[in-house]
């Protein structure tokens, strides 16, 4: 059997704070990295890793929406030859001198509440003979068909949850006009009485959408796995698309190890990525300290065991990918010692 982790933000995003490690006991993940073979990649945002490994190419963007949009749609549209792009509602404040875009991660929004915002879009930009339609399939998921109007390149949502949006807005070919439609959608949003009601009760206002993952049905989605395991969208459409069995992810190792067959298996930890972009330092400490728990302590006892062929940890970053790698025999080499974790993220 041969196991690949994947796990965004296994490493806090500025490699120079030190403190942030302080009192963390990690001796299982720490034993896994220091005995392993460690590769460095390219950077790589966890929707560009995905693609990349089920061998599909960037087009524009990484053609996020079509993919997921065939499982959020299912039967009911027929979406392989059409150009598809995601536009997520997001929350947007101001901070110091720039614009900071929050996403669903940090705010509920119920499906009722996303028919009447896009209600609202849908209606207005008919009534301006613009053709423009959200699709709002899932609350916190709205899609746009794109027909006549060219479509802009753009950046991952991932890439800019709690940044500033002013060098990320839509570019390429006709960026202005999407960059426009981008002004329009939010001072509509923001007029809406739905929003005071959000937030008369605390929660943040739906004041804009995000465009990005634009692109049109890949002709091949190729899995190099025989299972994949997760709680993320896109890895569960990637599943899908290329008829690759899928299941949620278990409690922890010990519970995915009585569930699983032989083959080659993906499991998404994602538990770190949303913490560290939000700079939520306990909460990372804190999910880092469950995954070592959890995941860590009983996978370093079956590698020592014998249980697998191979197994690969793979901790994308800000800077670069990390690829630890280790076969059944390396758990032997005791004079590889462990280091402290913030040693092996710079």
């Amino acid at each position: 059997m041969n196991l690949h982790l994947l796990i965004p933000a296994l490493f806090w995003p500025e490699a120079s704070l030190h403190e942030i490690y302080r009192d963390l006991s990690l001796p299982a993940l720490e034993s896994l990295l220091a005995r392993s073979l460690c590769t460095i990649d390219e950077v790589y945002a966890i929707e560009a890793w995905l693609c990349h490994a089920f061998g599909i190419p960037k087009q524009y963007d990484w053609p996020v929406a079509p993919i997921t949009l065939q499982m959020d749609a299912g039967e009911k549209l027929k979406t392989e030859y059409d150009y598809w792009l995601r536009a997520d509602p997001v929350h947007l404040r101001i901070e110091r001198d720039q614009i900071v875009l929050a996403d669903s991660r940090i705010f509920q929004i119920s499906a009722e509440e996303a028919g009447q915002f896009t209600d609202m879009l849908n209606k207005h930009f008919a009534e301006n003979a613009q053709e423009i339609s959200f699709l709002p399939l899932r609350p916190d998921r709205w899609y746009l068909h794109i027909t006549k109007t060219p479509p802009p390149q753009t950046h991952l949502l991932s890439e800019v949850a709690n940044k500033g949006i002013r060098e990320l807005l839509p570019f390429g070919t006709n960026s202005m006009n999407w960059r426009g439609l981008f002004n329009e959608i939010q001072m509509l949003l923001h007029e809406h009485s739905l929003n005071q009601s959000r937030e008369d009760r605390g929660d943040l206002a739906v004041n804009s959408t995000w465009f990005w993952g634009g692109g049109v049905m890949p002709a091949s989605v190729v899995c190099p796995y025989t299972h994949v395991w997760s709680n993320d969208v896109l890895t569960e459409s990637l599943a899908l698309a290329s008829a690759t069995d899928h299941a949620q992810l278990p409690n922890d190792a010990a519970a995915w190890y009585q569930s699983a067959v032989s083959g080659n298996h993906l499991v998404v930890l994602n538990p770190l990525h949303g913490k560290a972009q939000y700079a939520d330092v306990y909460g990372w400490r804190e999910s880092l300290k469950e995954l070592e728990q959890k995941w860590f302590g009983s996978l370093w006892a079956m590698l020592k065991q014998g249980k697998f062929n191979q197994l690969t940890l793979t901790a994308l970053g800000t800077n670069k990918t990390k690829n630890f790698i280790l076969t059944r025999h390396d758990s032997r080499k005791f004079w590889r010692r462990a280091k402290p974790l913030h040693l092996l993220a710079e």
